[in-house]
């Protein structure tokens, strides 16, 4: 099985410190010796959004911020590198070109931000779409999508499932919204819909509910399931339990 994990830096990274980190890095040691060809995205988290706030107020201009983003991923990209040890690449892939060698070497792909005005989500999305992957995770700090932003609004309903077309709308009316959090972003959900990749939104800061996710489809997250799946779902693994 091909999966595709991509994890946001405020889950990884929610302060600088190795336990998160070496935490989300043995669940993909384990998914790899249990026979998984595993891609990881990073992104930047709070300490990006800081950085992009401190250099906006000197007067960078949008493309300066977004590359200052890029870095702060690249930079959580090579913690989880860190932590991976031998089993991933020595460096973070900088297109998918690499990302996608380095699977087809058996190493553990990690990726942060590739371009400007391309979020990580996107960049997961792509990479799942580009390397025909089985499953696509996102590992966020919310337990799915909802049809509004849970902070702000007491009656947001949480999807337990969604068509594609159904969360790029969804994620449309959320991004319209000033202010409003989504999950993922419009781009990312607009190649999953292309790709008819499946994919599953969840709370991953406990990264024990990534590798259940991937190995049986056990999760409390938002299942994004294309027109094209069938009934059942596609998981690497059955539940050892059943």
């Amino acid at each position: 099985m091909k999966v595709v994990v991509s994890i946001g830096g405020s889950v990884l990274v929610p302060e600088l410190g190795t336990d998160r980190v070496a935490e989300h890095a043995a669940v993909v040691e384990d998914l790899v010796a249990d026979g998984c060809r595993v891609g990881t995205v990073v992104g930047g988290g709070g300490v990006a959004r800081e950085y992009i706030g401190a250099a906006r107020g000197l007067g960078a201009n949008e493309i300066e911020l977004d590359q200052l983003g890029i870095d702060v991923t690249r930079l959580n990209a090579r913690l989880l590198i860190a932590a991976l040890g031998e089993d991933a690449v020595t460096a973070p892939a900088e297109d998918y070109d690499e990302a996608g060698e380095a699977l087809r070497r058996g190493d553990v792909s990690v990726m942060g931000g590739v371009a400007p005005a391309q979020t990580t989500d996107a960049v997961g999305a792509a990479l799942a779409e580009y390397i025909d992957a089985d499953l696509l995770v996102y590992a966020t700090s919310v337990p799915g999508v909802y049809s509004a932003d849970p902070k702000e609004d007491d009656d947001a309903t949480k999807y337990d499932d969604l068509r594609a077309d159904e969360l790029v709308d969804v994620i449309a009316g959320l991004e319209m919204n000033a202010g409003a959090s989504a999950p993922v972003d419009l781009l990312a959900a607009k190649i999953i819909e292309r790709s008819g990749m499946r994919t599953i939104v969840l709370d991953g800061t406990d990264p024990d509910r990534i590798a259940k996710a991937v190995r049986y489809g056990e999760h409390d997250g938002t299942d994004v399931v294309p027109e094209s799946a069938g009934e059942e779902p596609t998981y690497w693994a059955q539940d050892e339990d059943e």
